[in-house]
């Protein structure tokens, strides 16, 4: 148990009838997804790590879209929602552009940089699912062009500022800050190339922290904030377990949802944001810190079984009919239908 000095309400914050938006900031990328057949740990020798020299011939590749923010949106989308999505992207993309589109994203605040590629995130997968990967940032790299005074929003509004270029993600938590907009703050890959004055900045403003536990325990070491002190200062915190399920530390009180059991494992990147765009939906929508886990853990298994971090689909019926299979919503989840 814990006692935040700034409790979170269970209902976002609304203005009249009107639900928030949410926001989603973060890279914009295409993902190589590789495989290899063999384990990463057989090759890693332990005292030859200061001249480490490897190569692993795969079996496969695919190139797939992704991106955390596209990668997020992607499953608010699934369940209904409509997030605006904001970065910078390449020349190279009309189609993704389109496709996002489709699926009822909006991208009028995605600003392409001429003369640019669209980031790209490599990522090798061997048979314990272990991953060793690679990120070029390309156009990401621009992302701080992007100012969030232009883009209309309120405090009832919700900025998800998942990794991105490093300025972009500091300089778009100081603008929340400064015009009282909450913002979710997920540092994750990005937190070793990010000082720890500017991490410890994030988390102090922020109105939500979402991380894995590897990620957590990294953050710790190098802000130097303790449990004690980061829980005092974020009205909500999410730390994801792997197959352990998930922590939600929210009202005063630690929630744990477990996981929801997949019917096959393909393909585990990308799977952390579809539980956050699973977890923020039911956010949105006011419903209770279990419901929300159990929808963000339900959203990561169906993304665990395909390859790929925007090849899982559903409709809102599918994922309540599957959701009751495993857990009692008490009907809340029929909200997803009106």
């Amino acid at each position: 148990m814990f006692n935040p000095t700034r409790p979170s309400p269970n209902l976002p914050e609304r203005h009249g009838s009107k639900v928030m938006d949410i926001i989603c900031t973060g890279s914009i990328a295409y993902d190589y997804l590789m495989t290899f057949p063999g384990y990463f740990k057989d090759h890693i020798l332990p005292e030859k790590l200061d001249s480490i020299s490897l190569s692993f011939l795969v079996d496969s590749m695919v190139r797939q879209r992704g991106g955390t923010a596209p990668n997020i949106a992607y499953t608010l989308a699934l369940l209904g929602a409509h997030p605006r999505l904001v970065g910078t992207v390449g020349e190279d993309f009309s189609d993704y552009n389109e496709w996002l589109k489709s699926k009822s994203i909006d991208t009028r605040d995605v600003r392409r940089i001429p003369g640019k590629f669209t980031a790209s995130f490599f990522v090798n997968t061997d048979r314990a699912n272990a991953q060793i990967a690679s990120f070029y940032p390309g156009a990401m790299a621009h992302a701080s062009e992007i100012s969030m005074r232009d883009l209309g929003l309120s405090p009832s509004d919700l900025v998800v500022i998942s990794p991105n270029d490093p300025g972009a993600m500091i300089q778009y938590a100081q603008e929340c800050r400064e015009l009282g907009i909450p913002y979710l703050y997920d540092p994750s890959q990005q937190i070793v190339r990010m000082a720890a004055d500017d991490l410890r900045q994030g988390v102090e403003g922020a109105h939500a922290l979402f991380l894995n536990d590897y990620e957590y325990e990294l953050l710790k070491k190098h802000t130097g904030l303790t449990e004690e002190s980061i829980l005092s200062r974020v009205s909500l915190m999410v730390i994801t377990l792997g197959e352990s399920g998930a922590a939600i530390y929210a009202s005063g009180q630690c929630v744990r949802v477990p996981v929801v059991p997949p019917e096959k494992i393909a393909d585990p990147t990308g799977v952390g944001d579809a539980f956050r765009g699973g977890f923020l939906t039911g956010y949105r929508l006011g419903l209770d810190w279990d419901t929300c886990g159990k929808m963000g853990a339900l959203a990561a298994t169906y993304c665990l079984e395909q390859v790929g971090t925007q090849s899982h689909s559903f409709t809102p019926i599918e994922f309540i009919s599957r959701f009751r299979r495993h857990f009692d919503d008490q009907g809340k989840l029929d909200v997803l239908l009106k």
